[in-house]
């Protein structure tokens, strides 16, 4: 399925975005390696549209009066109070360079320790980074908790079966998923399970972000 997204290009920076913004149109920021940096607008709604399509690691071709780009959505502020977007950053690709993206996991299954032992699923990654051409790369890759067979099962990087042309660089050893049992050993294992969303919140720390960031412009 190919995404599309209509951009027209915008002269307007600043605070004078605002009423751009109240009458649905979202500022974005286009750049690449081989790409002479652009400011647009796009329909915040198409964007949301297609943000929920492709998330931040499918192909969407950004249609301009000019030509059309491969791009990946790479960046979005939101607003802190409204959770709404106020600005996206796109990166346009090469279709014949390998690229490297954080893909999300999608945890699908059930696991037979959870039923026989109660025993509770720790989802230790949420995302995985991986590398592949741009129309390789997957939405979401699924991890099957089935493997999770009592309550000394793990899911590695190494059990993770990858679409073909995708490749990661993360440690085969590295843990994905583990059960536990309930009582407080779930408890000790929910405290590491927060510490490693703080984590992630800081790694994407852009995200709540109040406005437009000055060096996008």
């Amino acid at each position: 399925m190919i995404i599309k997204l209509t951009a027209d290009k915008r002269e307007i920076f600043g605070k004078d975005l605002q009423e751009a913004r109240k009458a649905g149109k979202l500022p974005i920021s286009v750049y690449g390696a081989k790409e002479e940096p652009g400011s647009y607008f796009v329909d915040i709604k198409d964007f949301k549209k297609a943000l929920k399509s492709a998330g931040e690691s499918t192909i969407i071709s950004l249609v301009t009066v000019s030509n059309t780009k491969d791009t990946l959505i790479h960046d979005i502020s939101f607003h802190p109070l409204s959770g709404e977007p106020i600005h996206a950053d796109f990166l346009v690709v090469e279709k014949n360079k390998l690229i490297k993206v954080h893909v999300p996991l999608e945890f699908v299954g059930e696991s037979p320790a959870v039923k026989m032992f109660s025993a509770m699923v720790v989802k230790v990654v949420h995302e995985l980074e991986i590398e592949a051409l741009p129309n390789d790369l997957p939405h979401q890759i699924e991890v099957d908790v089935a493997m999770l067979v009592d309550l000394e099962s793990k899911i590695t990087v190494a059990d993770i079966k990858l679409p073909s042309g995708v490749t990661t660089d993360v440690a085969p050893e590295e843990v994905i998923a583990m059960v536990t049992e309930s009582g407080e050993a779930v408890e000790e294992e929910e405290e590491v399970s927060t510490d490693l969303s703080d984590i992630e919140v800081e790694k994407k720390g852009k995200e709540e972000v109040g406005d437009e960031p000055e060096t996008k412009e």
